[in-house]
């Protein structure tokens, strides 16, 4: 019986950890994308924060500074508490 519970933990440990490193993987994407996105927005601080918001729900950025959101619809359909869009 122990010799299950100790496999289990270390199993489940394993996976933990694969785990954890796709979701840095993921902010480093999302990091690398929202930059490039910003790069020209008059308040880059604002826009870097909402895109990564954005992003990391998402798993994806539309490419340009502020067109082709029909490349991310997930991106382009989250909207703020008054309906307008959230997104960069």
């Amino acid at each position: 019986m122990k010799l299950v519970l100790v496999t289990f933990l270390l199993v489940s440990l394993v996976l933990s950890s694969f785990l954890f490193e796709e979701s840095m993987a993921g902010s480093g994407f999302c990091a690398y994308k929202c930059k490039a996105r910003c790069a020209k927005a008059d308040f880059k601080e604002r826009c870097f924060k909402y895109c990564n918001i954005c992003c990391q729900k998402c798993s994806c950025v539309p490419s340009g500074n502020y067109e082709n959101k029909h490349e991310c619809y997930c991106y382009r359909d989250i909207k703020n508490y008054k309906g307008l869009p959230k997104c960069p």
